[in-house]
């Protein structure tokens, strides 16, 4: 594949100015060579969706720890709904800009379903963004089912762009991120996480989306208990949170426990969970 010079560094900028503090690139052809097994079954490629791709470039927005420390909350709901509308206007401005350069491109919206009901009738979308950022380099999978991240942990959304255009690919990160501290798999009030290694313990999707779907009911979806509680990203640091064993008991962070109180309090529909 003919790589075109200085687009990669173009593409970056251009994300930069648009507050995207995350790029990663694959070529299409990575999706053919399976790193693990299972893996993404063929119609879910890019290549399958847009044959012209021969990169995809993928976009990733942080999901801000003390207010995922809140969820479920009215706070947590806006911050998901603000980040993947930014990442998609973001993707198909990238995509406008590329378009403009000769090289055609097409944006992957972040969400690929209407309602998390027609995810409980059959729970995939047409293409995965955390499998993109993992062939682009930006991550590695947890035992929660999420990519982690060495700068936000599980705390980042991702959203894509097709594009015809070569470019060179970034390196596929090296080792494990995951500690496999196993406070996901206990945290999780939908018991949807089996403690397996990825890809053997996927996610029981039924059970994980059931609790979302009362969430929705009170107007604070999703749940993002998995993300508040994984221990890795250089996140925690910056808000004096390295010791993720707070979220276990409020001794001793009772100033913060009243916080997250009172923010889940309101916005919402309460209810005893």
């Amino acid at each position: 594949m003919a790589a075109h010079p200085h687009l990669k560094e173009e593409v970056r900028s251009r994300c930069a100015e648009m507050g995207i503090p995350m790029v990663g690139f694959a070529t299409a052809d990575r999706w053919d060579r399976p790193p693990f097994e299972p893996w993404v079954p063929e119609e879910f490629r890019p290549k399958s969706i847009f044959p012209e791709t021969k990169s995809v470039i993928v976009l990733g927005l942080p999901i801000t720890l003390p207010i995922v420390e809140t969820t479920p909350s009215i706070a947590y709901h806006t911050l998901y709904e603000t980040a993947n509308r930014m990442l998609d206007q973001s993707a198909y401005a990238l995509s406008n800009y590329l378009n403009a350069k000769g090289h055609a491109s097409i944006f992957i919206p972040r969400d690929g379903y209407g309602h998390l009901s027609v995810l409980r009738e059959r729970p995939i979308a047409f293409f995965s963004h955390r499998h993109a950022a993992y062939l682009a380099g930006l991550g590695t999978f947890g035992v929660n089912n999420v990519l982690l991240t060495r700068e936000y942990g599980p705390r980042v959304r991702f959203g894509a762009v097709f594009t015809a255009a070569g470019i060179e690919p970034d390196p596929l990160m090296e080792g494990d991120l995951c500690t496999r501290c196993m406070r996901c798999v206990d945290a999780c009030p939908a018991k949807a996480l089996s403690g397996q290694d990825y890809p053997g313990g996927l996610v029981d999707k039924e059970a994980c989306t059931a609790e979302n779907l009362k969430l929705i009911e009170d107007y604070i979806h999703p749940c993002g208990i998995c993300i508040k509680v994984c221990p890795v990203g250089e996140d925690r640091k910056l808000f004096r949170r390295e010791d993720a064993t707070i979220y276990e008991s409020e001794e001793g962070h009772e100033e913060l426990s009243r916080a997250w109180k009172h923010v889940r309090s309101y916005g919402g529909r309460v209810r005893k969970r």
